[in-house]
């Protein structure tokens, strides 16, 4: 059943309401948003409401609501932003739709392929739009490193590999819960999935995959080989227990020239990107605002009418075959619905 909304003016912000106080939220949507007009936070709520109000207090953030339910029912917010649990993506997703809110939803966007393509439905029956959350997307060296690798200057490109691996050691996290749809390639490996993705402008075929469990069908490391239709080859690598303290990182070799690029995920914290060619070496470091903030300038431009945003739900869905696909080659179970 649709819930009328109340009309949203283009000249006033985009009102957005957050379901669930997650950890992520403050640094995703509230701080951002204190530096984009365009865009206010005006109610929060959570499955504890004393943990809503707590968060609400602590962020200024005007309204609590008992319970999901009543925050996507209110005719005062235009948008959702869920960073739920993977597994709760779909369904509060499809309810916000429902009611009328577009839906900034955190990665991955669903925990399978077939519940990805129901948001989608959804979406397009309510005439809402529905974003993934891949906020490194919106920062200008995610389109500085595509530039290069179309460029010609690595010359024919033969190999493209991308690393997100660091330490997380703690073991009761939603991260390591195959009911809450967790998993190192959930969690960090879909960032890899998409860094490589971004970077061919093709999708690839898994060639194999291997997976370190942290508990039965619960991975907290996969590496995955990869092919593409031209013949290139890709590899992830991602780990939520890893000896190393960050590895984080993407790789594109040609025939004539490499690029190497750390941190392209957070990259206003800090990246360096280093081409190496016949020419011979070269290192840039692209300004920009915090990936978090041009994410949400971005949302708030594309749900008016605006500029589309890459990481739309085609692109969920996209990104949610190649996940699957990898649970597949590694002998796991899919994320279940």
């Amino acid at each position: 059943m649709m819930v009328r909304m109340a009309p949203m003016n283009a000249s006033s912000p985009l009102r957005i309401g957050v379901i669930g106080a997650a950890r992520i939220a403050p640094m995703a949507l509230v701080r951002p948003a204190r530096e984009v007009p365009e865009v206010e936070v005006v109610a929060v709520a959570a499955r504890e409401p004393a943990r809503a109000r707590k968060f609400a207090s602590r962020h200024r953030i005007p309204r609590v609501h008992d319970d999901y339910a009543a925050l996507i029912a209110d005719p005062g917010i235009d948008a959702v932003y869920n960073p739920l649990p993977n597994s709760l993506h779909c369904d509060w997703t499809i309810r916000a739709l429902e009611a009328g809110k577009h839906v900034l939803c955190e990665k991955p966007l669903a925990s399978n392929t077939e519940e990805a393509q129901r948001m989608d439905e959804a979406a397009r029956k309510a005439g809402r739009e529905l974003v993934e959350a891949f906020h490194w997307r919106y920062h200008p060296l995610a389109e500085r490193m595509k530039e290069i690798v179309e460029s010609g200057a690595l010359g024919a490109v033969r190999h493209i590999e991308a690393h997100m691996c660091m330490p997380f050691p703690l073991p009761g996290d939603i991260r390591f819960r195959y009911d809450l749809a967790g998993g190192a390639t959930m969690d960090m490996g879909c960032y890899t999935i998409c860094v490589m993705r971004h970077l061919a402008g093709a999708e690839p075929e898994v060639v194999r995959a291997e997976a370190a469990l942290s508990s039965p069908q619960v991975d907290r490391a996969m590496k995955a080989d990869f092919r593409f239709a031209d013949g290139r080859t890709g590899h992830i690598h991602c780990s939520l227990l890893s000896s190393a303290l960050f590895r984080l990182r993407a790789i594109v070799k040609g025939d004539a020239g490499e690029l190497n690029v750390f941190n392209p995920i957070v990259p206003h914290l800090f990246h360096r990107l280093t081409l190496r060619t016949a020419a011979g070496k070269q290192t840039e470091k692209i300004p920009g605002d915090a990936t978090y903030t041009c994410q949400l300038r971005a949302f708030a431009e594309h749900v008016r009418g605006g500029k589309r945003m890459p990481t739309d739900a085609a692109h969920g869905i996209a990104n949610m075959r190649v996940v699957d696909a990898v649970y597949d080659a590694a002998g796991l179970a899919r994320r279940s619905t």
